[in-house]
């Protein structure tokens, strides 16, 4: 992979999409010259990135035949969830991405994040908290009821091998709906193409796999609105979530009053970050709030 910010026991590994420390916004934004034959998806997959994630942070850039030598924003940089607490997977709807804040003598050590492929619409995946029931390395897939109603041509199983949706590894949850599993198409990655289940590229799922023990607690959530502090800098990011209809703005303020952090927020540039809702965590700081000659510039500004 192109991006991976890693620390310690990381390094051995090469493990990627592994960041240190307790820092609210993680990563940084990243750029990328198109080459012949390039299209996003294939770049998304190189910075470990969704398909809805490079779309939404280049709107103007042809999804499947971008120019020759086009720049492209890679919107390797995040805004941890709410919820994220030490030895929980976190699975954000919103923004089709997973957080695991990793766990070495109970306290936290670093935090591994994916990008995932999640429910198509009317078969939204459940939202709740579930745990890691049991781990399957070269599953075997049953398609269930609903699927094989799409699709009589399927088999009662299909083995492990290429024409296995569920890739080579994956773990289930203690809702009979749902499964954390790789894919034998990484396209779907960042999009809505599964009946429930959230699905990693492949090289992300076997990552994972081996971090997560059984009855590690999974939190799916919807969070289209995310607020972060970084370096006494206050951050933005929003999500166009089309499966729910969302006040952005309230959600916005809401979250900026619980945290203390509304009379640092610039209204004007709070303003342009919701109407873009392009994913990318941007600053929203009024600017007399940081004051000093020593205050240094943040690297998503």
């Amino acid at each position: 992979m192109k991006f991976a910010v890693v620390i310690g026991w990381f390094i051995a590994s090469g493990l990627s999409g592994a960041y240190p420390g307790d820092d609210e916004v993680i990563g940084s934004i990243q750029f990328h010259r198109v080459r012949t034959r390039e299209s996003l998806i294939e770049i998304a997959r190189d910075y470990d990135i969704g398909f809805n994630e490079i779309a939404a942070a280049n709107p103007r850039l042809d999804a499947f035949v971008p120019p020759n030598g086009a720049k492209v924003v890679i919107p390797t940089a995040f805004i941890l969830p709410s919820v994220i607490a030490p030895g929980i997977i976190v699975v954000n709807l919103s923004e089709m991405r997973l957080y695991y804040k990793i766990t070495a003598d109970g306290e936290g050590r670093a935090l591994f994040t994916a990008p995932i492929g999640t429910a198509i619409e009317g078969r939204s995946t459940p939202l709740g908290i579930f745990s890691v029931t049991q781990k399957q390395l070269n599953p075997h897939w049953y398609p269930p009821r609903s699927v094989r109603k799409e699709r009589p041509e399927l088999p009662p199983s299909v083995p492990p091998g290429p024409d296995n949706p569920l890739g080579t590894h994956a773990m289930r949850l203690s809702s009979p709906r749902i499964m954390i599993h790789g894919t034998n198409r990484p396209f779907g990655v960042g999009r809505r193409v599964s009946h429930g289940c959230i699905r990693l590229y492949p090289e992300d799922i076997v990552r994972l796999y081996g971090l997560v023990p059984l009855g590690t607690e999974v939190m799916v959530v919807r969070e289209p609105v995310k607020v972060g502090l970084s370096d006494k800098h206050v951050y933005a990011e929003v999500h166009a979530d089309p499966d729910v209809k969302f006040d952005y703005a309230s959600l916005a303020r809401q979250l900026l009053w619980e945290r203390g952090l509304a009379d640092k927020v610039d209204p004007s540039k709070l303003e342009t970050v919701l109407r873009k809702r392009n994913g990318i965590p941007t600053e929203v700081t009024r600017e007399e709030v940081v004051t000093g000659p020593d205050e240094r510039t943040s690297y998503l500004r």
